[in-house]
């Protein structure tokens, strides 16, 4: 990868025909960005960018728009390899999704090798998709000690800003579980060692109320306090953990965290599909973040979770693709669609605003500093997308031109932190076909074909 010097003082100029520097405020015609180091140290129009910074070099971008780059505000990287996997029958429902299928047939596979060829082939895909952020949640019970590290070399061999955490749960036993929080924990101090750029960094996680007790809640939110981390957990994701909680506790998910005394600004609760109103309340009282996964929600039938509500409650939200399709463009469009459709109201879920979710928003809920803006000071992660719709494109009409007419392949190049990763298609420094094949090899050992006699 290369990015313009520092050492002369030079910057790189990018000069679109379209600029969205503030998702979800109006984009600006004509205008561009200088580019220095790793920030942006300009916003200005073009020609007065080219006035200013004659000596500069020059990214001509004519018929594009210059974005903030994709934040990936919750996925789970080795879930590609379940993609296609056979099955005898597909599970019923949630709990049967879980039980059946991912814990037994992914979850409990996993190695450290299956962790990394996963997580090179979805970093290449999302750096095509215009993804320059990301938070991924390890769910590997046997493939403890170690795998955070090792996933986090790919990670940095890549270049993307990536948040790695390993899901620590119970469900295998007590002494598994205490190993799951100690992976976090010895992640985050080494990757602030490590990655002095801070583009490779950890967080707490842990399973959910029904895997984990309130023991390992408290502690795995002490940990996280005293690593100035967010914690992150899976929250009512389907209809069987509020039914869980109120069975065990009397209580719905939330509110038993909140009698935990651990509902606040430190909690990343994901999925969030079946909360009540008085939950919604809650997390807007407590400042509770929540990331939206409007694909894989629909594929695993948990349901529709209540954004409108959540947003207008004012809960931080961002937008995830949960490891299931990467293609951001997919995910902003199941956003901007299904609540439509859900509500019955085309005037749910703007744009505009989908936009910011899948920028700003995410960097916000994940607590990323300058990052998912194009202003000076801000993180140098962007990306330039073809905006040649079928009709003419204007700032009037822009997002909705770019949300519902592109996709991973009108992606023309990406920058994470002023460094070029992707160019016309090419992640920069990967052999997709090795990486391609690397990850075929590992899905079919994680599929088990000399166990169930399927041919390669």
């Amino acid at each position: 990868m290369s990015g313009p010097s520092t050492g002369s003082g030079l910057g790189l100029l990018i000069l679109p025909s379209f600029l969205i520097d503030q998702p979800g405020q109006p984009p600006k015609a004509d205008w561009g960005v200088r580019v220095l180091g790793d920030q942006i140290a300009a916003v200005a129009p073009n020609e007065a960018l080219r006035r200013a910074y004659p000596a500069d070099e020059l990214w001509e971008a004519a018929g594009q728009a210059l974005t903030p780059g994709f934040v990936n505000a919750h996925t789970h990287l080795y879930g590609v390899l379940a993609h296609g996997i056979p099955l005898d029958r597909a599970p019923s429902d949630f709990w049967g999704f879980l039980k059946d299928f991912w814990w037994l047939l992914v979850e409990d596979r996993l190695d450290h090798e299956m962790i990394c060829a996963a997580t090179d082939s979805v970093c290449v895909e999302m750096l095509k998709s215009g993804i320059t952020s990301f938070y991924d949640c390890l769910e590997a019970p046997y493939s403890l000690p170690g795998c955070l590290s090792t996933q986090a070399g790919v990670v940095r061999a890549r270049g993307l800003r990536g948040i790695l955490s390993f899901e620590a749960t119970e469900r295998v036993g007590a002494e598994n579980g205490q190993l799951g929080l100690q992976e976090n924990l010895d992640f985050i101090r080494a990757a602030r060692s490590v990655s002095p750029d801070g583009l490779v960094s950890g967080l707490m996680c842990f399973h959910t109320t029904f895997t984990c007790s309130a023991e390992f809640i408290r502690q795995a939110f002490a940990l996280a306090r005293e690593q100035h981390t967010l914690a992150h957990l899976h929250c009512s994701e389907g209809v069987h953990e509020p039914l869980y909680a109120l069975d065990h506790f009397g209580l719905r998910p939330l509110e038993y965290y909140d009698r935990l005394g651990v509902a606040g600004p430190d909690m990343l609760a994901s999925q969030c599909v079946q909360v009540s109103r008085g939950e919604i309340d809650l997390m807007a009282a407590r400042g509770v973040r929540m990331t939206h996964m409007p694909l894989s929600n629909c594929e695993v039938g948990g349901g529709v979770a209540p954004v409108p509500e959540l947003i207008a409650a004012g809960v931080t939200v961002g937008l995830g693709s949960d490891g299931y399709i990467n293609d951001f463009f997919e995910v902003m469009r199941g956003a901007f669609l299904i609540h439509k459709a859900h509500r019955q109201d085309p005037r749910v879920m703007p744009a505009s605003l989908v936009w910011y979710l899948a920028t700003e928003g995410g960097a916000r809920a994940l607590g990323l500093a300058q990052v998912g803006r194009l202003a000076p000071g801000w993180q140098a992660d962007l990306q330039l997308i073809d905006a040649q719709c079928p009709t003419p494109v204007t700032t009037h009409n822009l997002y909705e031109q770019l949300l519902l007419y592109r996709n991973h392949t009108h992606v023309r190049a990406v920058w994470v932190a002023g460094r070029v990763c992707m160019r016309d298609g090419m992640v920069l420094g990967a052999d997709e076909a090795a990486i391609r094949a690397r990850a075929h090899a590992a899905a079919r050992r994680l599929w088990g074909y000399q166990r169930i006699g399927i041919a390669d």
